[in-house]
């Protein structure tokens, strides 16, 4: 009998751990060719590159705008008004874009998709 007690009480233990899980912040990602056909038939989107500037400097995706990833805190991003906004985010890699995506998601942007690293971008790369 003790060990069934002490069973169901471990069962109860985690089952009310499960039901205190934090809320998932959630984000798409797509293959990079997916993101070029939306940027050919979309509008109203923007692309946000979170790499550091002098990265950006060096090369990115035409039309995108520089919000590097340590920049994107707790609050609303400045550049982004419109939490309703879709919102392309891309890195060099594909790891900060994750990261970064993520933490709009929790931001409460609401359609934010994640394609990667421009160092596999087969579109056009472009330098200001």
């Amino acid at each position: 009998m003790k060990v069934f007690a002490s069973l169901a009480l471990i069962v109860c233990v985690i089952l009310s751990a499960c039901g205190k899980e934090a809320k998932s912040f959630l984000y798409r990602s797509i293959s990079q060719e997916e993101a070029l056909e939306c940027f050919k038939k979309d509008d109203g989107y923007l692309i946000i590159d979170v790499r550091r500037p002098d990265e950006f400097k060096q090369g990115h995706i035409k039309n995108a705008i520089n919000i590097p990833n340590e920049e994107i805190g707790n609050g609303t991003v400045s550049k982004l008004e419109n939490k309703k906004q879709k919102l392309f985010v891309y890195c060099r890699s594909g790891f900060r874009s994750k990261q970064a995506s993520e933490k709009l998601a929790k931001l409460g942007y609401e359609n934010v998709i994640e394609f990667g690293g421009i160092i596999t971008w087969p579109g056009e790369i472009v330098k200001d």
